[in-house]
């Protein structure tokens, strides 16, 4: 078994989950990608390596992940779920172009909470939608070769 599989076995035993084939896949995807990706887009992946494979298992195993503090679920949108197995406090930041998930780094703990002191806060998140320079590059060159005609 290759170093990272036991690393990524070694972790769900850690936080008692058995570690099955398909549960050290669904991590590795995770892990590896760093894409914020849907269910569907690792089912897609995995079955291709696991033709047995289940949106089920997918399914189940993403719920084990957040359970356990693993993985957690990026909804900046209400209709698409993504997941990402960064669980330290950050921001995402979806493209409303290319509909790429970007990783930006901001203290939530500094954020003013002051009117919700009666409350009890179980997660934080923080979450723009907006153009990504790349995409803004595309839209001033299209611009530029579109003044020449």
């Amino acid at each position: 078994m290759n170093q990272k599989i036991e690393n990524l076995s070694k972790k769900l035993v850690e936080k008692n989950i058995k570690p099955s084939f398909q549960r050290i896949k669904v991590l590795e995807y995770l892990t590896t990608k760093r894409n914020h990706p849907t269910v569907d887009e690792i089912f897609n992946e995995l079955v291709i390596e696991i033709p047995t494979l289940s949106k089920a298992t997918v399914y189940n195993t993403l719920d084990l992940l957040m359970e356990s503090k693993l993985a957690r679920i990026v909804t900046i949108e209400e209709n698409e779920t993504r997941y990402d197995a960064d669980v330290t406090n950050h921001g995402h930041f979806k493209c409303d172009l290319c509909g790429v998930i970007y990783d930006f780094p901001v203290n939530i703990d500094d954020l003013s909470t002051d009117s919700l002191k009666n409350f009890k806060i179980n997660e934080k998140n923080v979450y723009f939608q907006g153009i990504c320079p790349k995409c803004l590059d595309n839209i001033d060159n299209n611009k530029d070769k579109n003044k020449g005609k």
